[in-house]
């Protein structure tokens, strides 16, 4: 694993060493776990999703792994394949 240093306000560096000492964990797997968007806390709803919030799932046909499969569809339609002229 690579090493990355950074300089944070002191009053982030004091959430994430509160939040270590009550995980049991070390610092750097609570920076980690925020990087990757799984700080624990519930997935807040912002203004623009709440904008579209409507239009999620609205269109019929389409294949319900899509999100989680994206590239494996792209591929299957020929997407980024060259043409030839």
């Amino acid at each position: 694993m690579k090493t990355l240093t950074v300089r944070l306000p002191e009053a982030l560096v004091a959430q994430i060493d509160a939040e270590a000492k009550a995980r049991d964990e070390s610092k750097s797997d609570v920076v980690r776990r925020r990087l990757q968007g799984g700080n624990g806390a519930a997935p807040r709803r912002t203004a623009e999703f709440d904008a579209i919030a409507d239009l999620v799932g609205s269109v019929d046909g389409l294949p319900a792994d899509l999100a989680s499969r994206k590239k494996h569809y792209l591929c299957a339609s020929g997407y980024g394949r060259k043409r030839s002229r």
